[in-house]
């Protein structure tokens, strides 16, 4: 498509205002036809820096995958590394087990992948098998006897130490009397112990001598019951080398087995080492027992591990994560990449009303499912959630996982909880984002730049010139890919249209991948309502039509405004110093342009151009620069030679809000130009455009709803094939931009409406004017000479008074 205009200020043909897609061209009828697009849609840029950003194993190597939202960036992020991930190996499964030498502190242990289940089951079937065994062995006859030889020698000892005492008592005529207190030592009658009268009765020193007596053999005494509970112990003592003796062999065969398979692993069979030696100091826990007794000896309770956890959850194992061997290294995406969401969380239950755990109570975060392989993050999520970015920057750093809750990482927690054993960590993670986002992070964080060295930077949009094939078949791919009705070559060429428009340029397609399937399947709604089987163009129009439909009641509202003559704006006749601009609103995801009257006012006066919106607070920086460049132009083409005594203002009549961009300064110069000159401008045009100070007219954004919003007007009020019509006049380094709505195509071809392409100040001020840029130039020219003329002599200047000259003719 040829963009140049033949000539300046003419009206661009019907070619120049549209590109739209041949469906004769694509060359299929259905896109059921087509086959998917492997390599994606224009994104080689972002393709090959994930691929390097994967492939990289150095520390800091890890992408952030930043771009406009809809972009298809979590998509072809998570497709990549699918794809690099199934070539990979499984990473080591990890699991958590009891530490019996510091029980806060839990072991991590690493296994082959597949591996870590496998000893969690071995493991449960042990503990299952010795539930069987040990009572068995505990309930033999040899035990049993063996164990009440032990009970029997206690009594018989305590028996026999008692007894010793009391035969040397009686022989010195005391008696050991037993109490329901205990034992006690008394003065021996004839047969029993003297009563109290016969004792009174005795002489003084008898009655000494007996006291005395009495006194040693109860310290003789006491020294012997302090001595049973040491004999206690010794026979407890005996009694758990018994049922060390007794489990060993049950324990030892079931052990031997385990730690044949598990050797070549040192950590786990120094684990199981270690369990199988606990096994047998709490052999006494796996006795049968009455329903709701413990185990005890002696009628004393046995110990038991811990008294805030069940005895044998010690010898469980906590998989914390478990790969498949052949399932490839993982890809993980983190929804929820909070605090404990990323490195893991501790749990707790709750027993006799206090809050408890252990190492089983250990949960995985995304850093442990993804250790091996890929972790995908938002990353405007990871900064939303509190210690969250910390804690992953603290991982990537130090490239181990430690795994506590958020009150311990900040220090809200002061009591005793667990330690684990950090788990090493080897991952690739890749954060996606905006661009802003990142920007931020690389000027604010220090740290961001070290740990995030590639970038994968998704394009906006796609270029075109390959043909509108490979983009069909991205239409057929997302169609399956949702479900959606196949559809024909007209539907598809309407839709690209629609992706060229949203993309602002003839030659490339947007690369929005969430507009372009909302679009699909809309259609498809419209194709299922009708009955059809196939989506038609007519369903892609329906689509669109009822997308604006739903989101234009602000623009209506502004149209309505128009032409009630709420706001004025004209749309006839000629104006000095008034000019129509346009303007461009954005709600939300709708974008629609919308006239508004432009007006100057010129005088004599040392203020030079003010801008009423800059002065008002309503006008933005953009804005301001716009208005200050126009004035360089007037500066140096009007007035080079001679001061500028001019006092102009310039403002966009009933706009109450604010007021940014440069797009207008055109049209203000425009506006201007015509009240130094006198020369009227034509109100059937629109003007959208900036100026520099060389008065070339300089490419603006959002040129098709510009266009759109005067045509809409125009049509509003009434269009006319007779006379000369309405239209706009845009920048002509616009022109690849143009892709504008059917219905103003064809008002153009019926000779409604026009656009007009232009490149400078003088092109546009004869267009709108009617007269030869030459003509207005030498009035503009000399209205400001004239002007300079009254200032010097309202200030004294010259001898002569000042007198008007003619205008120079050309």
């Amino acid at each position: 498509m040829d963009i140049r205009a033949s000539e300046p200020g003419t009206a661009l043909t019907l070619a120049q205002l549209r590109r739209s897609c041949d469906p004769a061209a694509l060359g299929f009828r259905t896109t059921a036809e087509l086959a998917d697009l492997e390599d994606g849609l224009g994104q080689s840029r972002a393709g090959a820096a994930i691929e390097f950003g994967t492939g990289m194993r150095a520390q800091g190597y890890n992408l952030f995958a930043m771009g406009p939202e809809g972009s298809g960036r979590h998509t072809l992020v998570m497709r990549d590394l699918r794809a690099r991930a199934a070539s990979l190996e499984a990473p080591a499964d990890w699991c958590y087990v009891f530490n019996f030498d510091t029980p806060h502190k839990p072991r991590a242990l690493r296994l082959p992948a597949g591996k870590a289940a496998a000893l969690k089951a071995s493991l449960e079937r042990l503990i299952e098998d010795l539930r069987a065994a040990l009572p068995a062995a505990f309930e033999s006859d040899e035990y049993r006897n063996r164990h009440r030889q032990i009970e029997a020698e206690l009594a018989a000892r305590q028996e026999r130490a008692v007894g010793e005492i009391g035969e040397r008592a009686r022989a010195q005529g005391i008696a050991l009397v037993h109490t329901p207190s205990g034992f006690g030592f008394g003065p021996l009658g004839k047969e029993t112990v003297m009563a109290p009268e016969e004792f009174q009765a005795l002489p003084d020193a008898e009655q000494k001598r007996y006291e005395e007596l009495v006194a040693r053999f109860q310290e003789e005494l006491a020294t012997v019951l302090q001595e049973m509970p040491r004999w206690r112990r010794e026979a407890l003592d005996r009694v758990r080398q018994l049922n060390r003796e007794v489990a060993g062999t049950a324990i030892g065969s079931l052990m031997a087995e385990l730690e044949l398979e598990y050797r070549p692993l040192p950590p786990v069979h120094e684990h199981l080492k270690k369990l199988q030696q606990d096994l047998l100091d709490h052999a006494e826990l796996f006795r049968a027992t009455k329903d709701g007794e413990a185990p005890s000896v002696f009628g004393l309770p046995l110990p038991s591990p811990d008294a805030d956890e069940s005895p044998l959850r010690r010898y469980a194992v906590n998989l914390l994560i478990g790969h498949a061997a052949a399932s490839g290294a993982p890809v993980v995406y983190e929804d929820h990449p909070n605090h404990d969401g990323l490195v893991g969380r501790i749990e707790h239950i709750s027993r006799m009303g206090a809050l408890v755990t252990d190492f089983t109570l250990i949960k995985a975060g995304a850093l442990h499912r993804a250790n091996g392989g890929y972790l995908v993050l938002d990353a405007l999520k990871v900064l939303s959630e509190p210690y969250a970015w910390e804690a992953l920057k603290r991982a990537l750093r130090s490239r181990e996982i430690h795994t506590q809750s958020l009150a311990q990482a900040v220090g809200w927690l002061s009591t005793i909880s667990l330690e684990p054993e950090p788990i090493p960590l080897d991952v690739k993670v890749v954060l996606i984002g905006e661009r802003r986002l990142y920007y931020l992070l690389h000027a604010y964080d220090p740290e961001f730049a070290e740990l995030f060295k590639v970038i994968a930077d998704f394009e906006d949009d796609v270029p075109r010139e390959n043909g509108d094939l490979r983009h069909a078949r991205v239409i057929a791919a997302l169609a399956r890919k949702e479900g959606l009705r196949p559809l024909d070559a007209a539907a598809v060429a309407r839709v690209i249209d629609r992706q060229c428009r949203e993309a602002g340029d003839t030659a490339k397609l947007s690369a929005s991948m969430q507009s372009l399937a909302d679009l699909l399947r809309e259609s498809d709604y419209w194709a299922r309502s009708a009955g059809r089987e196939v989506i038609g163009a007519a369903d892609v129009g329906s689509a669109l039509e009822a997308q604006d439909r739903r989101r234009d009641r602000v623009r209506s509202r502004l149209l309505e405004d128009l032409v009630n003559g709420a706001r004025l704006v004209d749309t006839a006749g000629a104006r000095v110093g008034q000019v129509n601009g346009l303007a461009v609103l954005q709600l939300g995801d709708f974008t629609f342009g919308t006239p508004h009257r432009i007006t100057a006012r010129a005088r004599l006066g040392g203020a030079g151009v003010v801008d009423i919106e800059r002065e008002s607070g309503l006008g933005g920086p953009l804005h301001s620069k716009g208005v200050l460049i126009l004035a360089g132009f007037l500066s140096g083409r009007y007035a080079a030679s001679r001061p500028l005594s001019l006092s102009a203002t310039l403002v966009f009549e009933q706009s109450y809000g604010g007021v940014e961009g440069d797009s207008a300064s055109s049209a203000e110069l425009y506006a201007l130009l015509s009240a130094l000159s006198g020369a009227p401008l034509a109100q059937r045009f629109a003007v959208t455009g900036s100026v520099n100070q060389h008065g070339d007219i300089q490419p603006i954004g959002g040129v098709n709803e510009k266009i759109e919003g005067f045509f809409d007007l125009c049509r509003a009020r009434g269009l006319d094939a007779a006379g000369d019509p309405p239209g706009v006049i845009i920048p002509a380094a616009n022109m690849r931009n143009l892709m504008l709505r059917e219905d103003v195509v064809e008002a153009v071809a019926q000779g409604r409406f026009a656009v007009h392409a232009v490149r400078t100040v003088d092109e546009g001020i004869a267009l709108l004017t009617g007269l030869p840029a030459e003509t207005v130039n030498a009035r503009v020219e000399a209205k400001i000479a004239e002007l300079a003329e009254r200032a010097r002599s309202f200030a004294g200047v010259g001898k002569k008074p000042w007198q008007p000259k003619p205008p120079a003719r050309k």
